[in-house]
């Protein structure tokens, strides 16, 4: 089949058809395509957003073949018979991959190069919320793995209302370490303290403290008086730029049900009015506040961020949804800077943010399964997970069922000299097959199920590294 599609495409016109979504994308990887092939090449949008909604039915009324066009490749989501179009057209049509960066393994070059998300363009300031009031070793420690996480800057939170005598303490350990630093107060003491320390960075300024804290010839984050005050950050814009201190501003993001969306409205009105000024936006005040899993509001607002040029974002991750913020945004910056700056939707590109569940499942059918149960000659047990059932299986017999006390049960009243050990690594992993099928996550006996950015779970491969071999031997 391979040899098919490359022997004759030296020298030849190949039409290749898709959506607008990834008209971009394929056009790079054509355009490369045809240099290491040596064919021409046209490429046509036949007037829909996304290539999988397309059917032969449809290209018999709108596609248009230039002259010269010796074949036609087809998205492999187009749907109907390909014969219809070859007798319409009288050339020959064939489906390619269903996604296109799959095209030089579809011409015999071999498997997809590997996206590599390497640059991103937002900087993370990773608050250590009431630092002020933690011992100077656990606001090291919780700062170095914020740091190990993506933090690019350390935000010193600070209490309102309280004036902390040790934050320059504080500010010290943290550059010892080589952390970057900055100082979330409006305390003038604490602040003079932070900075006197070697903090690079003041949260905030407004005019409650322009007069004061502009001494120090440290950046400042701008924000407006109340959130909705746009002329008072225009003021304050002012103010700054006239006493030459370098600044960036925070147009102020607000929670879901307190006028989230208008918000939004200020940052696009900001970026068109300050084209070249630096911007902030505290994007905790979203995801603390929306109980939600934290990854796909924080890809949401790094795409944000990244198509209007918003260079720093303030996170926490405090409450329990939010226990792993940084790293996610961290994975998240990346994959839409790629998407973005390479005109491609971020779709199988990395899944690091795909944490419940996983991008593809490769689950055996019912029948499969049967005729596996039934060839077995050991005694060794295989689990296997479906949509619907959990298996275990070994030459006495074939248990299956939608939990895993029955079927764990049933196996038992066949298989009475199983011991404890065995006993245990059975119901950890049947546990496990559960847990995978009812979340939709590829489940591989013996394997760590994956969970992107939160890594494998400690100790995950212990029960079997435990086990004799006699036990895990094709278990």
């Amino acid at each position: 089949m391979t040899e098919n599609r490359t022997s004759d495409i030296e020298n030849s016109t190949v039409l290749f058809v898709t959506g607008r979504l990834a008209e971009f994308g394929l056009r790079e990887t054509v355009a490369e395509l045809s240099q290491r092939l040596g064919f021409q090449y046209e490429i046509l949008v036949p007037g829909i957003q996304v290539a999988a909604l397309l059917h032969v039915n449809l290209l018999q009324k709108r596609l248009q073949v230039p002259t010269g066009v010796d074949r036609v490749v087809l998205p492999g989501w187009c749907q109907g018979n390909l014969a219809q179009l070859e007798t319409h057209f009288g050339m020959t049509f064939e489906r390619g991959p269903r996604d296109y960066r799959d095209l030089p393994e579809h011409f015999g070059l071999g498997a997809r190069k590997e996206v590599r998300l390497d640059d991103y363009s937002v900087d993370i300031i990773a608050e250590i919320n009431h630092a002020t009031r933690m011992s100077v070793a656990d606001v090291v420690a919780e700062a170095k793995a914020l740091s190990d996480d993506g933090a690019d800057l350390i935000d010193v939170g600070c209490v309102p209302g309280e004036s902390c005598r040790s934050v320059g303490e504080i500010v010290l350990a943290l550059r010892d370490e080589n952390l970057r630093v900055s100082i979330d107060s409006f305390d003038r003491h604490e602040v003079e303290l932070a900075v006197a320390a070697g903090a690079e960075l003041i949260l905030s300024c407004n005019h409650t403290n322009i007069e004061w804290v502009t001494e120090f010839g440290v950046e400042v984050v701008a924000i407006p008086d109340t959130p909705s005050d746009t002329e008072s950050l225009d003021r304050l814009i002012a103010q700054l730029s006239s006493a030459s201190v370098p600044y960036r501003i925070d147009p102020i993001i607000e929670p879901i049900g307190m006028g989230f969306t208008a918000s939004l409205r200020r940052y696009m009105d900001a970026r068109q009015k300050y084209p070249d000024v630096p911007m902030m936006m505290g994007i905790g005040n979203v995801t603390e506040l929306t109980e939600v899993d934290s990854a796909g509001v924080n890809i949401l607002l790094a795409a944000v961020c990244e198509e209007l040029g918003i260079r720093s974002v303030l996170t926490t991750q405090v409450i329990n949804w939010c226990r792993t913020a940084v790293a996610e945004f961290s994975a998240a910056r990346r994959l839409v800077a790629y998407s973005i700056h390479n005109h491609v939707i971020p779709k199988h590109l990395d899944s690091s943010l795909v944490m419940l569940r996983d991008a593809k499942l490769r689950r055996e059918s019912e029948d499969s399964l049967n005729a596996l149960a039934a060839a077995l000659t050991d005694p060794n047990f295989r689990i296997y997970a479906t949509s619907s059932t959990l298996h275990l299986m070994n030459n006495t017999g074939h248990w299956h069922g939608d939990g895993p006390f029955e079927v764990f049960s049933s196996a038992l009243k066949a298989n009475r000299d199983v011991d404890a050990g065995h006993a245990f690594y059975l119901g950890y992993e049947l546990a496990r097959a559960e847990v995978a099928r009812f979340l939709g996550k590829q489940y591989t006996q013996d394997e760590p199920l994956q969970w992107g950015v939160l890594g494998e779970i400690p100790g995950s491969s212990a029960v079997r590294h435990g086990s004799t071999d006699e036990d895990n031997d094709g278990a």
